[in-house]
């Protein structure tokens, strides 16, 4: 009872402990906020990495391999997959409307089956909204505008599609897009949104030239890439201009700075990965004494007969969506054992399953290296605000040993009194953990709300003080990103109250072996 009564009093009647309590509620908050805006941020990386990649992705680069219609078809027959689609991935040149060349990824795709796979349709920027974005106070955004609905509303067709009426013949012509930042025109405003730039281009006398046209209306850019033979080696280059259909935003600044969609049909016969008559030259076994003569070396060998054959289309890829609530593991193995079937009807025409094995990897694996480098940025700030925050246990013992050295009279009569050397500790103990416990539920309180309203707090600051820190134009996030995970926040609360209980651990123990007479010697 006195131990209720004494923690009462200390609690309510004293400044330290006021002090004790702040630097808690600050310390768990400071962390709750720091772990829950890293979270979100890796969290938001994450989904924005797994927006074009789908679930599963079955690789075989370069060659890549044939039958992959057969394969899709077998992988949607199972209950655990959703949806499959084919692609081909490579690299090449683009020149763009203001004729500067750069290096950039480009992938050949389906888009129909593409967008059930990955959500490739929504990450497309021109279309028409009824609601501007968070950040658009002040509905800037031309896709706002009634005007622009019909407009925008064709060009979101064009993109789905992937493919664009020629604006002088009106013939409807395959087309590309492009991510958002490929070009460079499109001026990003400081909500966050981006406004269609006009190229350009630059003159040999100094001028510039400036052109009348919009990417995703007018625009084209040129490829080149090197077409490759039947065992991967490159040949030639291919140059093709493609018109530009819309431009998309994934959320990844290097997808959306150096990544082109291109119609799978498109890449497959510039890289002569397309179905195509194969002639092949073998000795004539009817006729084993027949000769014949060269007719570029003149040189004379047996005679040999053309066999005429079909040379299959090939991707590089099949990406694999699994059924909502599957887990991703078990979509990868049933994936591996669908492909092993697959090889076992195609044998020496496909690369086998054994080889295919480490090929087939989940979108975490190809998205490790970004995934892990931002994990380790998280653990690395929350260690140094671990360590900033541990001072809090050295702030709680010294309270606790001035309160101690304070209160040796009260000791004195509670021990004199019979006050046991276990009462006498738990009373520290106790006094600490009420301490913990107050400052931690405060600190969590706040810290929930802070991180809450984040964005909105943010907001303020740049309209009361003009403090933006983090402004849409740098940052590709419009919005900072934050996400409290309850079971975080029930970590930060128990360290709270494990650092004031372990801060009062040796005022306890010094208050416990204190001898009354001594105590009382002056009294």
């Amino acid at each position: 009872m006195y131990q209720a009564l004494l923690t009462k009093k200390y609690l309510t009647r004293k400044v330290m402990p006021m002090l004790a309590m702040a630097a808690v509620m600050l310390s768990v908050a400071t962390i709750l906020i720091t772990w829950s805006v890293m979270g979100g941020f890796l969290k938001t990386l994450i989904a924005s990495g797994k927006t074009l990649v789908g679930d599963v992705a079955i690789v075989w680069p370069n060659v890549g391999f044939a039958y992959y219609d057969d394969l899709i078809e077998r992988l949607e027959a199972d209950e655990l997959i959703d949806s499959a689609s084919p692609t081909i991935e490579t690299f090449g040149l683009i020149k763009l409307p203001d004729d500067r060349v750069e290096l950039i990824s480009i992938k050949g795709i389906e888009p129909r089956s593409y967008s059930e796979v990955t959500g490739f349709a929504d990450t497309l920027w021109w279309k028409p909204i009824d609601e501007p974005t968070s950040k658009d106070h002040e509905g800037e955004d031309i896709r706002l505008a009634p005007e622009n609905a019909e407009l925008f509303a064709q060009v979101l067709s064009n993109g789905i599609s992937m493919t664009r009426p020629d604006p002088i013949t009106g013939v409807v012509e395959p087309a590309g897009v492009l991510g958002i930042e490929v070009t460079g025109l499109n001026d990003r405003k400081i909500w966050g949104g981006y406004y269609p730039g006009t190229p350009v281009r630059a003159q040999p006398d100094g001028g510039v030239e400036f052109l009348n046209q919009r990417m995703f209306l007018q625009g084209q850019v040129g490829l080149t890439i090197l077409a490759l033979d039947s065992s991967g080696r490159p040949i030639d280059p291919v140059t093709r201009t493609i018109p530009i259909a819309n431009e998309f935003q994934s959320g990844l600044y290097e997808v959306d700075q150096g990544t082109i969609f291109v119609p799978l049909d498109v890449i497959q016969r510039m890289l002569r990965l397309d179905e195509a008559a194969k002639v092949e030259l073998v000795r004539d076994d009817e006729n084993p004494f027949a000769i014949e003569v060269n007719p570029v070396t003149g040189e004379i060998g047996p005679k040999m007969k053309e066999i005429i054959g079909v040379d299959p289309a090939r991707v590089t890829t099949v990406l694999v969506r699994g059924v909502d609530g599957a887990e991703l593991e078990a979509v990868r193995q049933r994936v591996r054992e669908i492909y092993a079937q697959f090889a076992d009807a195609h044998p020496g025409q496909v690369p086998d399953a054994v080889n295919m094995r480490h090929q087939i990897k989940t979108w975490e694996d190809l998205n490790r290296t970004m995934i892990s480098a931002v994990k380790k940025e998280t653990g690395l700030v929350l260690f140094i605000f671990g360590i900033v925050s541990f001072t809090t246990v050295f702030l709680v013992l010294a309270i606790f040993w001035s309160m101690a050295t304070e209160k040796t009279k009260d000791i004195g009569v509670l021990r004199a009194l019979g006050a046991s050397t276990p009462g006498i500790a738990w009373l520290w103990i106790r006094y600490g953990a009420s301490i913990g416990i107050v400052g931690s539920v405060t600190g969590t309180a706040v810290g929930y709300w802070v991180v809450l309203n984040i964005n909105a707090i943010h907001d303020w600051m740049g309209r009361t003080f003009g403090l933006v820190i983090w402004d849409p134009r740098q940052y590709y996030f419009v919005e900072i990103p934050s996400a409290v995970d309850p079971s975080k926040a029930v970590i930060v609360f128990v360290v709270g109250i494990l650092t004031c209980v372990l801060g009062a651990a040796i005022p306890a123990v010094h208050s416990a072996r204190m001898d009354p007479v001594k105590a009382l010697r002056f009294e």
